[in-house]
């Protein structure tokens, strides 16, 4: 997640440096930028640029200062509002498919103030249909629905899932046993499903969601286990709250094209591991990557993971992990965009 953080006054703005901090050490925080000051203006030009705005204002002027800029929950930025004093962290807008509270729990959590989430199905411990989605990194064909289906599970009506045999869906029915909450689930198998799909019923509407590839960029010392390899993997998993069956291929760069042990975990796991062209990865530009200065000087290569993730992970991808070590080895995770799953 990319994120901003806006401050109008001097306490506001100490109050962001120390957030900027404490993201700055959360692997699943890509970047963190502050802004101060000319609220309106960097509203306009950080709008769409970043995945959520932390807003250290009075609400009476967060809210005069985006309502121009709101589109649909489908593609604005999460957005919180914190007070001067650091007590209380709102989740504004995009609670569930911006992230805006779960962020608004993490931002809380760590400034040790009081998390403000309004949205429904949360107040009411139920699972809305859009987190189940973000949760699992899966598209909504007809996000229109997603108002039906979230007041029918709040009436307290059965949602059913429906997906092909063929396929593995562990990750599916381990985050519904682990996270239904109040709500009356059913899962069904039927050829009918087309490969990559998983429909989704209730009160008569359906709604079909597909994920969307999860990379798990890799680079490593010469001679790293698949066994030291895997044990990184299981951290990032770990920290993600992600199912080891989500993950859709591994990636590396070519001058690892005869590691065992990235070849080895990807037999173990029956996952395909992509090698990167030296050519791709010399192409490659991102604002997102952390490069590396060794690398670049003996490969030319700004990075082995972090490139070779997102370039398999396919046009405008992004990082939802990024580059992070563990005893030689270094993980990173990029997801596919949207937009290709969709089109």
């Amino acid at each position: 997640m990319k994120i901003a953080i806006i401050s109008v006054s001097k306490k506001g703005y100490d109050l962001s440096m120390k957030i900027k901090e404490l993201l700055d050490e959360d692997s699943t925080i890509i970047r963190c930028d502050i802004y101060h000051k000319d609220v309106k203006n960097n509203f306009n030009l950080l709008f769409s640029e970043y995945d959520a705005i932390i807003a250290i204002m009075a609400s009476g002027i967060l809210i005069r200062s985006i309502s121009d800029l709101i589109v649909s929950k489908t593609s604005d930025p999460a957005i919180l509002n914190i007070d001067d004093n650091g007590e209380f962290v709102i989740s504004m807008l995009s609670g569930h498919l911006g992230g805006a509270n779960k962020l608004t729990n993490k931002v809380a959590d760590l400034i040790n103030a009081t998390p403000v989430i309004t949205t429904s199905t949360d107040v009411n411990n139920k699972l809305g249909i859009d987190v189940l989605a973000n949760d699992l990194y899966l598209t909504i064909d007809n996000t229109k629905e997603i108002l039906h289906f979230n007041k029918s599970i709040l009436d307290g009506k059965e949602i059913s899932f429906t997906v092909n045999s063929d396929e593995n869906y562990d990750y599916l029915f381990e985050y519904l046993n682990n996270n239904t909450l109040e709500i009356d689930v059913s899962i069904y198998f039927s050829s009918r499903i087309k490969n990559g799909e998983i429909e989704a019923e209730c009160d008569g509407h359906v709604i079909i969601l597909k994920p969307l590839d999860v990379i798990f960029g890799i680079g490593c010392r010469r001679g790293k286990s698949s066994e030291e390899i895997n044990e990184a993997v299981d951290k990032v998993l770990a920290e993600l709250n992600m199912d080891k069956s989500r993950i859709n291929a591994l990636s590396s760069a070519e001058i690892k094209k005869d590691e065992e042990g990235i070849l080895q975990l990807s037999k173990e796991l029956d996952i395909p591991v992509y090698f990167v062209d030296l050519d791709k990865l010399k192409l490659f530009k991102s604002n997102d990557i952390q490069e590396s200065e060794f690398v670049m000087s003996k490969f030319g290569i700004p990075g082995v993971c972090e490139p070779s993730a997102l370039i398999t992970a396919g046009y405008d991808s992004q990082l939802i992990y990024k580059k992070t070590a563990f005893d030689g080895i270094t993980i990173c995770v990029a997801l596919e965009n949207k937009k290709n799953k969709l089109n």
